[in-house]
């Protein structure tokens, strides 16, 4: 092959072909591009729902329940009846016939303060009293005496026998005499009140009980002095008498609870001293007027509540501490949601608001979204409470956690998470 030949083929084979274009590509590229685009789409609106960050809240269906509403409060055992024998008179003990514990009828002899002084101020005014008596007679003779010379002397002085200055001479001896019977006579009643005090200061120094009951507390011994109480100091308690038969339960309720507690509600009573029972009983007594405290200060009052027991056994104290729970409603299968799950709002302002108000309601869930219902409630629960209007049995609700419902608004994406037992 010479030179020349060599060079053509080698030009040949330098050559381009350039195919020829098919009525069929612009169809492939269109749909390359289409593709494209969907694809694109696709991942926007994924990208945009992963910027929407899902709450994590938990989710109840609104059933129904059996509700009972208590209002609980503590205080003390008492008795119904309970009195305390303090010392009307001072004097010193010189006996003593019961001992703690032991069981008395009314009138028994429960003991006696040295009397000695007493009964001779009784004696002193006995005297007294004879001896205005005694005076009395002579003042009464006198009396008839000089009653019966005026008497004369003035039927003597009708007659014109005797003059008008011995008739008046007359009159005044009588009348002195009046007086002085009429003085006696006051002195005889000074000396019978006299007497009338002294026998009662004598009698109270004798103690007898009242009552029938138990002496659950004797604070003095034979010897000691008992002391009348004065305005600052009060006097010697001697002992206490309380009648067991029928106790009672004495607590404080709060301010905000009185006003839903009535008589005759039930209680149930659980005394620190016997765990293991619950006593029943029934309100008897609601104080009308908050208790005093020693120290005034803002905060809230409390009432006196008195809860009256049934069949209290008979290992039951007075002071034993207890609490009660007293039933103030009870509700039998209607409708009912956790109380952790009600939310306050803000209510949207009308042109007649001119202050921010509150409405109460549940965030309700519905295709993973929230949405804000307005519920009116009933009775509350220990933990649930009663909806009259606004939800449905079925319906879900958001429950918790409590941050979670803070930050719930209207149209929030929801993630469900399970309840924590």
């Amino acid at each position: 092959m010479n030179e020349q030949d060599y060079s053509k083929k080698k030009k040949k084979a330098l050559v381009i072909r350039t195919p020829k274009k098919s009525p069929g590509g612009k169809k492939r590229i269109f749909i390359i591009v289409a593709v494209i685009l969907i694809l694109a789409v696709i991942i926007i609106l994924n990208f945009q729902s992963q910027r929407e960050k899902a709450l994590k809240v938990t989710v109840e269906k609104v059933e129904n329940h059996d509700l009972t509403s208590i209002v609980s409060a503590s205080g003390e055992v008492k008795p119904k009846k309970s009195v305390n024998i303090s010392a009307h008179i001072s004097g010193r003990i010189v006996k003593t016939g019961v001992e703690e514990g032991q069981t008395v009828k009314n009138g028994d002899f429960l003991l006696k303060l040295e009397s000695t002084q007493y009964e001779a101020n009784a004696d002193r005014d006995r005297a007294v009293i004879h001896i205005y008596q005694a005076e009395l007679i002579k003042a009464d003779a006198q009396l008839k005496k000089d009653k019966s010379f005026y008497e004369r002397q003035k039927k003597l002085y009708d007659e014109l026998l005797i003059s008008g200055e011995q008739l008046e001479a007359a009159k005044t001896t009588h009348e002195i005499s009046e007086a002085t019977h009429e003085a006696i006579l006051y002195q005889i009643r000074q000396a019978q009140a006299s007497l009338e005090s002294t026998l009662d200061m004598l009698s109270k120094t004798i103690y007898n009980s009242p009552i029938d009951g138990i002496i659950t507390s004797l604070r003095v011994e034979e010897g000691e002095i008992a002391m009348i109480g004065t305005m600052n100091n009060p006097g010697t308690v001697l002992m206490t008498i309380a009648d067991l038969s029928v106790m009672e339960v004495e607590v404080e309720v709060d301010e905000t609870d009185v006003i839903s507690l009535a008589l005759g509600q039930n209680a149930d009573i659980r005394i620190d001293a016997l765990p293991d029972r619950v006593l029943q009983g029934t309100v008897t007594e609601i104080g009308s007027s908050a208790l005093q405290k020693a120290v005034t200060t803002e905060e809230s009052k409390d009432f006196k509540v008195v809860i009256t027991l049934e069949d209290p056994p008979k290992s039951l104290k007075p002071g034993l501490s207890a609490s009660a729970d007293i039933i103030t409603a009870e509700r039998k299968d209607v409708l009912a949601i956790p109380i952790a799950s009600l939310v306050l709002k803000e209510k949207e302002k009308s042109d007649d608001q001119d202050e921010d108000e509150q409405e109460e309601g549940v965030y309700m869930i519905k295709d993973s979204r929230a949405k804000f219902q307005v519920v009116k409630k009933g009775i509350m629960g220990e933990l649930m409470v009663e909806i009259t209007s606004g939800l449905e049995e079925g319906q879900e609700i958001a429950t918790g956690p409590y941050n979670a419902l803070r930050q719930l608004k209207d149209d929030t994406l929801i993630k469900t998470e399970e309840k924590r037992q």
